[in-house]
């Protein structure tokens, strides 16, 4: 499995292409529709996922979704569990905090997790806006300490990381690995 990352809009939004053989899905299309058309090129787009409903993860979402056939998932209809959906097999696992919505996806045959703004390299999303909360991201990162180190982190946005360099060097995610 291939990725690409695209940073699109004003606040350079990563939104994520998996390609597996001709096919590919599509994580947070935060804006810009016309880049990120051109990455998928002449794939087939099976699906996008939404890692939670900020504009600058979503801006793209409904042009994609129209203009290729593809449905959208998110919290709304992914339980927290294991899923394989055309070919991609992914965990899906809740992680409130940032907002209430929040998903984080573990792409576990490929030891990948794309976290949208639950956690970033070095920090972890705003708890201030609506419907975030510091008690539900606190309660996210114990969720994701229990996790393998070796898990490469995609974020919403920034540079991508491991989870044993975040739980070493993230002073909001190093407490739970020190219990």
């Amino acid at each position: 499995m291939q990725i690409k990352n695209i940073k699109v809009g004003s606040l350079e939004t990563n939104c994520y292409i998996l390609t597996n053989g001709n096919d590919c899905i599509v994580i947070d299309p935060g804006d810009e529709y016309d880049k990120i058309a051109h990455e998928i090129g002449n794939q087939e787009l099976k699906f996008i996922i939404v890692t939670h409903y900020h504009f600058d993860h979503i801006g793209a979402l409904e042009e994609l979704s129209k203009n290729y056939n593809a449905p959208i998932y998110d919290i709304n209809n992914l339980e927290e569990k294991r899923y394989q959906l055309d070919g991609y097999n992914f965990e899906v696992i809740y992680t409130p905090g940032h907002k209430s919505d929040s998903i984080s996806l573990y792409f576990y045959e490929y030891n990948f997790m794309f976290t949208g703004d639950f956690l970033f390299r070095g920090t972890i999303g705003r708890t201030d806006l609506e419907t975030g909360s510091m008690k539900e991201m606190e309660d996210s990162l114990l969720k994701i300490s229990k996790y393998p180190d070796t898990i490469k982190i995609y974020p919403g946005h920034g540079e991508f990381s491991t989870l044993g360099e975040e739980k070493r060097n993230n002073g909001y995610l190093r407490k739970y690995n020190e219990l």
